[in-house]
């Protein structure tokens, strides 16, 4: 259990990261810094896996470098998300939206 809130919350935490760098592409190191913040503990395969899990979903794009590198960029459907003008499917830990 605490594993996926944990998983849901760091989806969730990556889109908000991606969306507040655009419009620059996002190196997975930065965005493994930011993740350690929230998440003390945090591995760099569990942000890949993440962020496989928000390429699959086409919310962000992934560019995977021959040097083993990769490199992360929100897409339209990644803003909708975390500006809160569509509807979020289960995965994503995105808070109830409280205002207005």
């Amino acid at each position: 259990m605490m594993e996926k809130i944990r998983r849901e919350g760091m989806r969730w935490n990556l889109l908000n990261a991606l969306h507040k760098a655009r419009p620059y592409t996002t190196h997975e190191q930065f965005l493994r810094e930011v993740m350690a913040s929230i998440y003390p503990n945090v591995t760099p395969l569990e942000i890949r896996q993440q962020l496989e899990y928000l390429a699959d979903r086409k919310l962000i794009e992934l560019n995977k470098q021959p040097s083993g590198a990769w490199y992360a960029d929100i897409n339209r459907l990644g803003v909708d998300i975390v500006e809160y003008t569509i509807d979020c499917q289960a995965g994503i830990a995105r808070p109830e939206k409280y205002w207005e």
